[in-house]
């Protein structure tokens, strides 16, 4: 029987959480003396007083989390946490509708970025500090966080962190869970801290530099300016933050491993290896694009090229570049790019570099075992066989994927009659990727999307960050058969 109890209480938890982040928000709207001081605090008191009754309500809960639990706390606390996270910026008006507000907030915490904001820079400092802060939160995953203190609590976190992170072969840094996600958020905090430190030596202000670290490090993609990272024309700046970018898109169990000296492990690891090749090679094939077909200078074409493919591969979204403006060979190359993805393991969303490669070679060998039936050949990843589960597994991973986009396409040309701003949007919603195609390419936002296309486009980022099964699974009828 479902154990509805626990359910409401670690979410009513995790809403304490969420209030006591938007106090820090608040803290910054106190030193800059601005209007969002008394919304975020408002905001923070009406989270936290949900959840402190929502605790009251069920103690006493059995503490037994299962696997139909854990689905639902992972998919229901997306939209809680925006719902609530919506409130500051609808108390302070700063973004007046509820379908705006939550688009925002859902944006913000699945790490997408896609934005309705056209003048960011007016919003109160507190507010865009929050802005930011959904995306830090949600990077590393609420779930990830809580599994460091639920513990506290006598409540087990496996489930929870198996929903989370449901990547084919997800990796533990240490055998205990709890001390696996306080691990990752030391390493995510000190990525954090020392991005925003070379970012204020660059020359942007200490709030710029905080904002963009905790957007860097979360694959997130949202700045403080309308101009994203285009705002600073700093070599130096740019650089940093595409270096920090490709750290949050690699697996952080390697980050964990290259901190404590063993690097020859990271260097080994296949993913790695084929995540570099894939930065690399697109990377030299734009800019080889943009020395041939424009009048650009060698170091800002090279620039320019590095920045844009790390940070789509590791669905970042920030631009320097409008990529619309290439050709359109080098954009249908950048667009490809929507379909990779970080590593596995890493805070990064879209399809994830593990699964192409695992789909490449099980291609390859698929060909193989055409011209040798009776050879048994496996698909081998860093060495080791790979279970015929994982590549079932990966092969309806990329079959639901794609259908997905087809028809979400199809439905969003409804909303949006521009088949190549549908595909776009639906692509970097899906991807958790933020700038699109056409109407949303990175010089536009999605302020004109109609206010039912926003619902539909949320619902795909939930999906594309849960990475599909884990919320589908709820829509399942055997899900809730006893």
């Amino acid at each position: 029987m479902l154990n509805a109890k626990i359910i409401f209480r670690i979410l009513g938890f995790l809403l304490v959480v969420e209030g006591v982040s938007m106090l820090i928000a608040m803290g910054v709207s106190a030193i800059y003396d601005d209007a969002g001081l008394l919304p975020l605090l408002y905001s923070s008191l009406i989270s936290m007083g949900v959840g402190a009754l929502t605790l009251l309500a069920t103690n006493g809960a059995d503490k037994k989390i299962g696997k139909h639990e854990g689905f639902i706390i992972v998919s229901l606390v997306w939209v809680i946490f925006s719902f609530f996270g919506s409130l500051p910026y609808l108390i302070s008006h700063s973004i007046p509708s509820l379908t705006d507000a939550f688009f925002e907030t859902m944006s913000g915490f699945t790490t997408t970025g896609s934005s309705i904001l056209n003048d960011i820079e007016s919003l109160p400092n507190g507010i865009l500090f929050w802005r930011s802060m959904t995306q830090w939160l949600g990077g590393m995953g609420i779930i990830v966080l809580s599994l460091a203190i639920l513990p506290v609590f006598g409540i087990g976190g496996m489930q929870l962190f198996a929903a989370e992170v449901p990547g084919p072969t997800p990796d533990k840094i240490s055998p205990r869970i709890q001390q696996t996600a306080k691990s990752l958020w030391i390493i995510y905090l000190g990525f954090t801290v020392t991005e925003t430190i070379l970012l204020w030596i660059g020359g942007m202000t200490l709030f710029d530099a905080v904002n963009h670290s905790f957007t860097t490090m979360a694959t997130g993609g949202y700045s403080t300016k309308q101009a994203s990272v285009a705002y600073w024309s700093s070599p130096f700046i740019q650089y940093v933050i595409t270096l920090f970018m490709f750290l949050a898109g690699m697996n952080f169990t390697l980050s964990y491993l290259a901190i404590h000296g063993k690097f020859d492990k990271v260097f080994k690891n296949e993913e790695f290896k084929y995540y570099l090749l894939f930065v690399v090679g697109f990377t030299a094939i734009i800019f080889s694009g943009l020395l041939i077909t424009t009048q650009m200078d060698f170091e800002l074409a090279f620039r320019d090229s590095l920045f844009q493919v790390v940070s789509i591969i590791t669905t970042t979204g920030y631009a320097t570049a409008d990529y619309l403006s290439w050709t359109p060979f080098l954009t249908i190359i950048t667009f490809s790019l929507f379909f990779f993805g970080g590593s596995a393991g890493s805070t990064g969303g879209g399809i994830k570099i593990m699964r192409v490669v695992l789909l490449m070679k099980n291609s390859y060998y698929e060909l193989r075992r055409l011209l040798h039936p009776n050879a048994v050949i496996p698909v081998r990843f860093n060495k080791r066989a790979v279970s015929e589960q994982i590549i079932t597994n990966v092969l309806a991973f990329f079959m639901i994927y794609f259908i997905i986009f087809f028809i979400s396409t199809i439905l969003f040309t409804l909303i949006e009659p521009d088949l190549e701003s549908a595909m776009g949007a639906v692509a970097t919603s899906l991807g958790n990727i933020g700038p699109g195609l056409g109407n949303v390419g990175p010089a536009e936002n999605f302020h004109h999307v109609h206010p039912a296309g926003k619902w539909f486009l949320s619902f795909l980022m939930l999906l594309g960050r849960l990475e599909l099964f884990t919320v589908l699974v709820l829509f399942s009828p055997a899900f809730w058969k006893k």
